[in-house]
């Protein structure tokens, strides 16, 4: 009966431990100001859009720009203060964008036509943005 006893009560403290570390995993590289982040990481996109195929930052800045993309839509949408505005809708259409040729061609540059229309959907949300939306 005490082993019995012991046994549970080390079963439940390893559980309690594991699903705290789970629970504390790593934040996001946003600060949940939706102005600030929004511009953030419209400029870490800009960066990776603007990388040649030879330069040696490439892989990183693509994974951070992919990061910012993961913590941009995790972060921001379910917030109801936020899904209205037209910066939101329009950035969310930029990122899906990016995020989809990412998926889809990981090994190819982003083409001229994409990288075109995503910074005239950029200066779209910087525009609403210092328009207060």
């Amino acid at each position: 009966m005490l082993m019995k006893r012991y046994w549970s009560r080390l079963l439940a403290l390893v559980l309690v431990v594991a699903i705290g570390l789970v629970g504390c995993g790593s934040p996001d590289s946003l600060t949940g100001d939706y102005r600030q982040d929004t511009l953030a990481v419209v400029s870490t996109l800009r960066q990776a859009l603007e990388l040649t195929e030879d330069s040696p930052d490439k892989a990183a800045l693509q994974a951070e720009a992919r990061q910012k993309i993961n913590d941009f839509s995790a972060r921001y949408q379910r917030v109801n203060s936020v899904s209205g505005l037209n910066s939101f809708t329009t950035m969310r259409t930029a990122l899906n964008s990016l995020a989809g040729h990412y998926s889809s061609y990981p090994n190819r540059p982003v083409p001229q036509k994409l990288k075109n229309r995503l910074e005239q959907e950029f200066k779209q949300v910087e525009t609403a943005l210092k328009r207060g939306g």
